[in-house]
């Protein structure tokens, strides 16, 4: 079964998670502002989601964890927790 390894930052608008994803294409940390402008509590960790199967995320999630290519910025992604920039970090079929 496949598993994947992601991080992401949740935030409440489209706004801002559209700034953030410049910012990192710019240069900036990716766990330093997931610290600082996450609202998920894994903000506290960088992001870091750990490793997960499909299925165990919502499926907006999921579709993008599993098709996008590892160590590129996906976002936004709106779920009903608001808009997400996510990056995987790992994956395996």
């Amino acid at each position: 079964m496949a598993q994947a390894e992601a991080r992401h930052i949740l935030v409440d608008t489209e706004e801002l998670c559209n700034e953030l994803k410049t910012k990192i294409a710019e240069g900036a940390d990716f766990a330093d502002l997931a610290k600082e402008h996450s609202s998920c509590p894994s903000g506290a960790s960088g992001g870091d989601l750990g490793s997960f199967g499909p299925g165990q995320m919502v499926p907006e999630f999921d579709k993008v964890v599993f098709s996008a290519p590892v160590n590129e910025v996906q976002g936004p992604v709106q779920t009903q927790f608001g808009y997400h920039l996510l990056e995987v970090t790992s994956r395996t079929d």
